[in-house]
């Protein structure tokens, strides 16, 4: 199934330089997102950026789309998003923007046009939360974090 997806170029220089969004194999489920810095930048360690991408898009109704790190990026050299996934709900009409942290060990140069991000559109399903005074048994109960251990 293939939603259409509104989007406009809010950079048109990024318009210039840029293709769209797109698939880069038949089966992928996210769509690469180029990011739209003036040239260059230095991410140092620990440090977290918010980088234009230059573009606005109208998900529809019903779905979110989800910013999600490449994978790559992130095991080769630490470079993920500080809100992963990210969501760019339904009514959002603003650019979109990758919040970018650097956990590698040295600083990474970030490039006009580089792809850092992907964008997945997911349908959501919303909850009606209906207040109770007990919530029922289950093996696991409050057991949280680690807490089926490592083996």
């Amino acid at each position: 199934m293939v939603k259409e997806i509104m989007f406009v170029w809010l950079d048109k220089q990024a318009e210039r330089d840029f293709a769209l969004p797109d698939y880069k194999t038949k089966g992928s489920s996210g769509m690469d997102v180029q990011i739209a810095i003036a040239s260059e930048l230095v991410l140092p360690l620990g440090e977290i950026r918010l980088l234009p991408t230059g573009f606005a898009l109208a998900v529809p109704q019903g779905y979110e789309m989800q910013i999600r790190p490449r994978s790559g990026l992130a095991i080769k050299h630490g470079i993920t998003l500080i809100n992963s996934p990210g969501t760019i709900d339904a009514d959002y009409r603003g650019e979109i923007k990758i919040g970018l942290i650097n956990l590698g060990k040295k600083p990474y140069l970030l490039r006009r046009g580089d792809r850092v991000a992907q964008m997945v559109l997911a349908p959501i399903t919303k909850a009606r939360l209906t207040l109770t005074d007990t919530l029922d048994k289950t093996e696991r109960g409050s057991g949280g974090f680690g807490h089926t251990g490592m083996r």
